[in-house]
């Protein structure tokens, strides 16, 4: 099947300008057991995520802190729907990536991206590098997460 005969909700590379805010319609609380699970899968052994009584009792936060992996993968992927989903050849890389505030057990995570850059590629006709700024945010508006991320994406097929 042909990229433009194949489902997406994606944007085409045209559509990505520079300046656009995307607000997700997603949204997701984070669980104890989303972040058991993940924690665990990833081989990750640090208490701050798996140990409740050091969590509460040896750390300033008092309580499990959500994996900042967990919470990076969330941000992205909340975000494919709305912006690569059929769309894109290749994740790139990540630029930047940081996580000034914690998420908790029970936070619910919203999202935003901004297209930063949008380039037709020179080497490859019909595609073009995108660049995005992924924002997380919890209930409380405080911003959890930030991913400056580098995507190949389609250029709108001339068929449409």
């Amino acid at each position: 099947m042909s990229d433009a005969k194949r489902p997406h909700t994606g944007r085409w590379l045209e559509d990505l300008e520079p300046g656009t805010v995307i607000h997700h319609a997603i949204r997701r609380s984070i669980t104890e057991s989303d972040n058991v699970m993940f924690t665990s899968m990833t081989m990750n052994p640090a208490w701050l995520h798996l140990d409740f009584d050091y969590a509460a009792n040896e750390t300033e936060f008092g309580q499990p802190l959500v994996n900042s992996m967990l919470t990076l993968a969330m941000v992205v992927g909340i975000s494919v729907h709305e912006t690569t989903l059929g769309t894109t050849v290749a994740n790139l890389g990540f630029s930047e990536i940081g996580f000034p505030a914690p998420m908790f057990h029970g936070d619910t995570l919203r999202v935003e991206t901004e297209v930063v850059s949008s380039r037709a590629s020179k080497s490859r006709p019909g595609q073009g590098v995108v660049t995005f700024e992924h924002r997380g945010f919890n209930q409380r508006d405080v911003l959890c997460c930030r991913a400056v991320r580098n995507a190949l994406m389609l250029a709108r097929p001339t068929d449409e």
